[in-house]
């Protein structure tokens, strides 16, 4: 039997020891640059979870829509609400917070850390303006309204259709747009009509939403007195129902000036002009709305009142007289008359 050869044995050895050493060198390494990574990590954290020194009263900051990660952490470093922009951006990205941020505007103290800052920028509630678009306007005065309202933008918005918006107190971030307000105007009517359609009352003459929202714009320029809303639309109601025409003075003005003021007292031959919505002289609801009514207005029509009255007129303390018949109806004419004459009105 031959002997093994030792010297063919010996290189093998060698390179198995070298890939070995090379390995371990290998792994040494991967081990220490990823401890140092770690620990960087860590410092990096730990100054990202630590709070400042600041004041705790609240200030706040706004995210412009759009606005990336780069130029929120600069504003925020310039207005001392973090330390290093550049650790903000780090820890944001590395925890795939990038896309997070909300537009609007936001309260912030300078004693948070940097995670209550991102948190509060991107979970926290954007502060909420109110905007107040008054009951009876037409959609042109509302969207001139809105021109005073500082913290929506101005983007020129189209003017809605009259009476498809539903005019109330609307709670609006900072950056809102006047259009995606009306828009949101616009899907609140649709909402209250879904809700309160089917709960009408099923004799009434109304038989749309159309028609309702046209009569609810009558009965919200005729009394802004809640009570009354109710009553005013059992008078139209009745008076709808045997054919009678409405006779009502805003339908008037709606056809002269477009719902705009008229300054001064209908004239005669204003009255006696057919107009589209002159309800003196047509014998049914106006074509269009002559304002946006509000929720209670609208609800009203859908459920009036039950009465036997088919006029009325102003009492001079702000409210209505109501009458079942002509007679009486002139005798509460001829009182605001001689309180009209009594306070100089013409």
């Amino acid at each position: 039997m031959s002997k093994p050869n030792k010297d063919f044995a010996k290189p093998s050895l060698r390179k198995r020891d070298k890939r070995a050493l090379t390995l371990i060198a290998l792994t040494a390494m991967v081990t220490f640059f990823g401890a140092l990574g770690l620990a960087g990590y860590a410092a990096i954290n730990y100054k990202y979870e630590r709070g400042l020194d600041g004041a705790s009263e609240q200030v706040s900051f706004s995210i412009p829509r759009g606005e990336g990660l780069n130029s929120i952490a600069k504003r925020l470093e310039t207005n001392e609400f973090i330390k290093s922009a550049f650790t903000f951006k780090v820890v944001t990205k590395l925890r795939g917070n990038e896309g997070n941020f909300k537009a609007g505007e936001f309260y912030l103290s300078k004693n948070l850390s940097m995670s209550a800052v991102y948190d509060g920028l991107a979970n926290g509630k954007a502060i909420l303006y109110p905007v107040t678009a008054a009951e009876g306007l037409t959609s042109n005065m509302i969207v001139r309204s809105l021109d005073r309202v500082e913290t929506l933008i101005d983007d020129n918005p189209t003017v809605p259709a009259e009476g498809t918006i539903l005019p109330e107190t609307y709670l609006t971030p900072r950056g809102m747009s006047q259009s995606q307000l009306l828009e949101k105007m616009r899907l609140a009517q649709i909402q209250l009509l879904d809700e309160e359609w089917d709960k009408r009352d099923r004799t009434i003459p109304v038989k749309t939403r159309q028609e309702a929202i046209v009569l609810a714009s009558v009965v919200e320029k005729e009394t802004g007195i809640g009570m009354e809303r109710t009553m005013v639309a059992g008078v139209f109601t009745n008076r709808l129902r045997k054919g009678m025409k409405l006779q009502s003075d805003p339908t008037i003005i709606y056809g002269i000036t477009q719902g705009e003021p008229l300054g001064r007292r209908i004239r005669r031959s204003e009255i006696d002009r057919k107009t589209d919505w002159n309800t003196y002289q047509i014998p049914a609801l106006p074509k269009s709305p002559i304002c946006n009514p509000g929720a209670d207005a609208i609800r009203a029509v859908l459920n009036p009142a039950e009465t036997d009255a088919l006029f009325f007129v102003a009492d001079g303390t702000g409210g209505h007289a109501f009458a079942k018949t002509l007679a009486g109806h002139e005798r509460n004419v001829a009182k605001w008359r001689k309180i009209q004459r009594q306070r100089g009105l013409r």
